[in-house]
């Protein structure tokens, strides 16, 4: 037997239990499509870190509704969207009542009150940004929209709601309307729109005269952004940013001051992205997984000369919803790491992140499908659970356990 190889084999035997363990990654399950293979080393099954986090955890709030996204009041509440179109602000782990002047959704399927972020100006006016399944004459699409949210009585209102982007196309479907919503502090708004998942509409990601797939990028008007690629390019949308994406309900600015997102693949390749303008991330003819069917996706390849290959990818899936960087003081191993919910996973998924490269991957089982993720004033770790299909909503609070 080769001696180099009995060399290497006796050293990791002799390695203590912790960092073998350290070697492995966290998903060990096998790929959907064994066949596929990274473009570089390190761009999916990451290894674990030698200490993994360990997290106690608390519910500060269930019996809610099916929620989507929740988001930080400066005063510690939460303000939630609830799916099926209410949104509530939440005192103490309770639910206030319905928020008065949300517009009409359209909540059949993947459909509804969406994703929620605070304004920069919301301490002295509060604005409020909030996306949602907008229903049409012919069908539907996602649309982002801007309120001030006012508390002068016994019931909180939304005064001056207005739409200031409306995906065009419009589809009659129920899937993969995105969305989240990032807000940088020059307020452009960064605003990740689905390609409607049926296999004609779906084609449209790579095509800029159509919103379906792409990275939106305004400011808080609803204009192009200064800088976006498409502005001067006759025929194109000029609110996209980038092209060829699948589904993103996972995205924030990261420490940098850049977007990141991680896009829902179909059976394997969701896929880590940071978004460079105008450029093509693949979907639908480069992906790193298969149709649900088993089918290649299209001519199944991985890598094209045209398209971005993505930072890092998984095969199976971890569902991504719901992004946060952390940025506290409870879990100082964490810092600068992208926290990304699970619902096929059911918990926390934990980058470690050296540049653009992912070092190292975790896993915080919480059994429960996670829909969003944030970093609370306190540094503790928020996680908000829904049920398959419907049902209540919990919110979960991790802070340092043994």
């Amino acid at each position: 037997m080769d001696r180099t190889f009995l060399t290497a084999l006796a050293t990791i035997l002799a390695l203590p239990a912790f960092a073998q363990e350290s070697r492995q990654p966290a998903e060990t399950a096998p790929p959907n499509a064994p066949s596929q293979t990274p473009a570089f080393e390190g761009q999916t099954r990451a290894p674990q870190p030698e200490n993994p986090v360990q997290v106690s955890i608390e519910t500060v709030a269930e019996g809610l509704p099916h929620l989507w996204a929740m988001e930080f009041l400066p005063d510690g509440r939460m303000l939630v969207t609830a799916k099926e179109g209410d949104m509530h602000i939440l005192t103490d782990g309770k639910a206030g009542p319905a928020i008065s002047g949300v517009p009409e959704v359209d909540s059949d399927g993947q459909g509804g009150l969406l994703d929620v972020a605070l304004g920069n100006d919301f301490e002295t006016n509060g604005t409020i940004f909030f996306s949602f399944s907008e229903p049409r004459d012919g069908g539907n699409g996602t649309a982002l929209a801007r309120a001030r949210l006012v508390e002068d009585g016994d019931t909180p209102r939304l005064e001056d709601v207005r739409v200031i982007f409306s995906q065009q196309p419009t589809y009659d479907g129920d899937k993969h309307f995105g969305s989240r919503i990032s807000i940088a502090p020059d307020d452009v708004i960064w605003l990740t729109v689905g390609e409607r998942s049926d296999r004609e509409p779906r084609v449209q990601a790579q095509d800029p005269s159509s919103h379906f797939g792409k990275v939106i990028r305004i400011d808080t008007e609803g204009n192009p952004a200064e800088g976006n690629p498409f502005i001067d390019v006759e025929g194109a949308m000029p609110e996209i940013w980038s092209i060829g994406h699948r589904n993103t309900q996972s995205a924030a600015l990261g420490p940098d001051g850049q977007f990141w997102m991680i896009e829902h693949g179909p059976k394997g390749g969701d896929e880590l992205n940071r978004p460079e303008a105008g450029l093509n991330y693949g979907w639908p003819e480069v992906t790193y997984g298969i149709e649900y069917s088993g089918d290649p996706v299209g001519d199944g390849i991985t890598q094209s000369a045209q398209t971005q290959q993505p930072l890092y990818y998984w095969d199976p899936v971890i569902a991504p919803s719901g992004m946060a960087f952390y940025d506290g003081e409870m879990f100082p191993d964490l810092q600068g790491a992208i926290l990304a919910g699970g619902l096929v996973t059911q918990g926390v998924v934990v980058l470690h992140m050296d540049g653009d490269a992912v070092t190292h991957e975790e896993r915080i089982p919480l059994q429960a499908r996670i829909r969003d993720v944030r970093v609370g004033p306190d540094g503790a770790i928020y996680a908000v659970t829904e049920q398959r299909g419907g049902g209540d909503s919990s919110i979960l609070r991790l802070t340092p356990g043994a």
